[in-house]
């Protein structure tokens, strides 16, 4: 018995011939068409074991002609007579399903009467339910859309002789596994079923378990994987540094098509928009967009109607064009494999690829990750200069002229140059005739206006500043002597200068401040208004600054800008009130004030006071109120007046007990009358004054412990308590 497990086939011939794995004819005319010449590792072990009829483990990087070698074999078992599904293939995207069964199409064009059908969400249930009721022989679809057919009843898989699970870890990661497992329950267990994936995590172990039988292991190590075939780079460089390098890679490295990766689907769009103002032929590729959207995006790709093309991790399982022959990371992937579907996107089918890596300071350690798992070194590439787009560009530029004076028929022009050097000639006024390389001159330098060639120096990269060790002491770095006040006119008026520095760059004050003190040795108490612009920043520096300090500063780099300092005209600050002053001494309080500290508060209260602003509305309200006599509170002040009032100027306590009693209520609704009439009686007084705690006088103490008393009696009688005696009068003190 042979050992199951084939690693990777080692000892076998480096181009094995599809003839030697014993496919029939017809599909060997079909690859001769689609122009294959030799099988690929993983191709020519997987054909021959699923001809025998076994169920296979395939474990093998993205882009290995995967598609091919379980398509191929599995072919061969379909019974065209049959007009029902025998072959169901399980990809995680709408993409991958696209791509499967245009692949399968294609392999099966000398099958006369094959139908192949995908299924996904995102299309029309209409047009798949009409394709189902014809029949079909290959079902080709997601997780998702294969459950919806079969709740429905609309897809019959009791004749189903094959299964594939293509891309297995992905649906794993993407939260389809639990689905995959009702398919596989609903499925005859006389199946032939391969799966394949680039990983093996232990969940899919487990489902490989449960429904394969006695499967061959088909295993094709990292050396031979796709990442081989593709040069890796890497780009030290920050966030908000991000597009100003890509869009000099791009100007730089010669690329048919490109895709670029981001973490998020608004994103893509966002980076897309950027791309297409900086005039590159870019669109996104996002899960939000329809499927005739995406679909029509991804022919415009494979048409050459687009060359750069934005996307998120969902796309990089279906994508799979000849064109693209770069990668770029522009956010780094948090797991070495998301890194390996995205880079598998180039370099297919032994072709060359590249990808770029774009890693800020704080992610070296996921680029560690990645190196340790593709057990492959990622070298470090500079971002391109100012100098070298600018050679780039006048390279494109002469190119450009040579196919012109090649290919087009410039008599009209040449004309129209002499005749312009000819009535310059004859005009008195100018000092000569302007020669024909001043006219090219001339006409170059307006072409080259909106792509200029000569492109200014920025530092976009990140400096590689060592590990601590390399690093000198902190404590033995040279300090810069800090600039005295007799230095500069830290009296006068200051200047405002302009900075090349801006919002859009991730500018905040506390960067210019920093940048200003420490290179300068300016204390920050001398630095003016500070204003940040979309593209610029205003700041106001003392005058008379030394000119040494002026030039090293304007050579300081803030957010990856160099500040280039230049001074405007017609603003300055007034530095005098920076000047360092006496600690005041401390004034004596006036009588009146002490006075009014020992005055009682509510004599304080009652005395307006005549200068109060007009925003004091509630202080000056206070001061005008005044305590009723009536008040139950003991103030220090002469008594209360004994002057008797009418009734309806009485206050609402008085009028109370001057009434005749009531029939007692209930004991519920007493507390609450009596509740309500203690808050309102506490809630009196002016608005926004907290009321003072009050002490009750003897006579206010007698009269409620006899009010209680009375309501004791009368319960216990159960009748009227008995009338109140009147109060005698008062007579007004004299």
């Amino acid at each position: 018995m042979t050992d199951p497990t084939h690693d990777d086939a080692a000892e076998r011939e480096p181009s094995v011939s599809f003839a030697d794995l014993g496919l029939p004819p017809a599909l060997l005319r079909a690859i001769e068409k689609v122009g294959y010449e030799a099988a690929s590792p993983i191709q020519a072990e997987a054909i021959p074991v699923l001809l025998d009829g076994h169920d296979l483990i395939g474990q093998a990087q993205t882009g290995t002609g995967k598609t091919a070698a379980f398509s191929l074999p599995l072919l061969t078992t379909i019974d065209l007579k049959q007009a029902r599904p025998q072959l169901l293939v399980l990809t995680p995207t709408r993409e991958l399903a696209l791509q499967v069964s245009e692949a399968i199409q294609s392999y099966a064009r000398e099958l006369k009467g094959l139908h192949v059908l995908p299924v996904y969400g995102g299309q029309g249930m209409e047009v798949q339910l009409r394709r189902l009721s014809r029949g079909v022989h290959v079902v080709v679809g997601t997780p998702g859309r294969i459950q919806d057919h079969l709740r429905r009843g609309t897809l019959d898989l009791s004749g189903l002789q094959s299964l594939v699970l293509d891309e297995a870890d992905e649906m794993l990661r993407m939260g389809f596994i639990d689905d995959v497992v009702e398919i596989l329950e609903q499925t005859p267990e006389s199946r032939q079923t391969a799966l394949f994936s680039a990983t093996m995590p232990p969940r899919i172990a487990q489902v490989a378990k449960r429904f394969l039988n006695e499967p061959k292991q088909v295993k094709i190590a990292a050396k031979t994987s796709t990442v081989e075939t593709v040069k890796q780079r890497f780009v030290a460089v920050t966030g908000h540094n991000k597009l100003e390098a890509l869009t000099r890679i791009l100007e730089t490295e010669r690329f048919d098509a490109m895709l670029i990766f981001v973490r998020t689907r608004s994103s893509t769009a966002m980076l897309a928009d950027k791309l297409q103002a900086r005039g590159f032929a870019a669109e996104a590729l996002s899960g939000e967009m329809s499927q005739a959207a995406r679909q029509r995006t991804v022919d415009n790709l494979k048409g050459g109607r687009l060359d750069i093309l934005v996307c998120t991790d969902v796309a990089a399982r279906g994508l799979d064009v000849d064109r693209v022959t770069h990668v770029v990371n522009f956010d780094i992937p948090t797991d070495p494999e998301s890194y390996i579907h995205r880079i598998g996107r180039t370099g297919r089918a032994g072709r060359e690829g590249h990808a770029i890596l774009f890693v800020a300071r704080r992610e070296r350690r996921l680029l560690d990750m990645i190196e340790r798992s593709t057990r492959q070194p990622i070298e470090r590439m500079s971002v391109p200069t100012g100098a070298q787009i600018g050679e780039r560009r006048i390279g494109d530029f002469k190119q450009m002229l040579s196919d012109i004076i090649r290919c087009e028929d410039l008599a009209f022009f040449e004309a129209l140059v002499d005749s312009y050097v000819e009535e310059r000639a004859a005009d008195e006024e100018t000092e000569g005739a302007p020669s024909p390389t001043q006219v090219a001159a001339a006409l170059t330098f307006l072409f080259q206006r909106s792509r200029p060639m000569i492109v200014p120096e920025r530092r976009v990269e990140d400096e590689d500043r060592g590990s601590r060790a390399e690093r000198p002491p902190r404590e033995n770095l040279p300090k810069r002597p800090e600039l005295k006040p007799d230095e500069f006119d830290s009296e006068g008026e200051g200047i405002r200068y302009r900075l090349d520095v801006g919002r859009e760059h991730g500018t905040e004050v506390r960067h210019i401040v920093g940048c200003i003190a420490n290179e300068s040795g300016l204390s920050s108490r001398y630095i003016g208004r500070i204003r940040i612009h979309d593209a610029y920043t205003t700041v106001v520096l003392p005058s008379g600054m030394p000119t040494d300090v002026m030039e090293q500063l304007s050579r300081a780099w803030v957010r990856g800008r160099q500040l280039n300092l230049k001074a405007l005209d017609g603003f300055g600050d007034d530095f005098s009130h920076l000047k360092p002053r006496s600690k005041p001494s401390r004034k004596p309080r006036d009588k009146g004030a002490r006075e009014a500290k020992e005055s009682p508060k509510s004599e304080r209260a009652s005395r307006p006071e005549s200068g109060a602003p007009k925003t004091a509305r509630a202080h000056t309200e206070v001061a005008a109120w005044k305590p009723r006599d009536e008040s139950l509170v003991v103030h220090e002040s002469p008594g209360p007046d004994t002057r008797r009032r009418p009734p309806e100027e009485a206050e609402p306590t008085e009028r109370a007990e001057r009434a005749p009693k009531q029939p007692p209520k209930s004991r519920t609704k007493a507390k609450a009358k009596a509740g309500a009439r203690g808050k309102k009686r506490r809630s009196s007084g002016p608005p926004g004054v907290a009321p003072a705690k009050s002490k009750l006088s003897p006579e206010a103490k007698a009269r409620r412990a006899a009010k209680k008393a009375a309501k004791k009696a009368a319960k216990k009688s159960g009748g009227f308590a008995p009338p109140k005696r009147k109060k005698p009068s008062r007579t007004p003190s004299s």
